[in-house]
């Protein structure tokens, strides 16, 4: 049985939003003291998946050091402190795999209040 536990602070996320995602990271040094901070991640949400379910998710890509980085975030991750969106791109899609390959498109951009 899935449990459902809502976050109610994340705003409405779709395919095209450029968005920044905080989440917790715990990290043990050396001596084994346990230490937790707030890790970014930018991206462009290339795909969300079961919309408002329990087990919803998102999948973010960016390009880092000419390196596709793909991370996919379940909404319901305790450890995700906050999503911000930066900007909207205006797309057709709902999956945005095509941005996966070399073919660099444009996408057009609106502003975000």
């Amino acid at each position: 049985m899935s449990e459902k536990i809502t976050k109610t602070a994340l705003p409405e996320l779709k395919p095209g939003m450029t968005v920044r995602v905080y989440q917790k990271i715990k990290e043990t040094n050396a001596k084994g003291e346990e230490k937790e901070r707030v890790q970014y991640f930018d991206g462009m949400i290339i795909a969300k998946k079961h919309g408002q379910e329990a087990g919803a998710t998102i999948t973010v890509r960016k390009i880092s050091d000419g390196i596709g980085v793909e991370k996919i975030f379940p909404l319901n991750l305790p450890t995700i402190e906050k999503i911000v969106v930066k900007k909207q791109a205006k797309v057709r899609r709902a999956k945005l795999s095509f941005l996966k390959t070399g073919y660099k498109k444009r996408l057009k951009e609106t502003t975000v209040a």
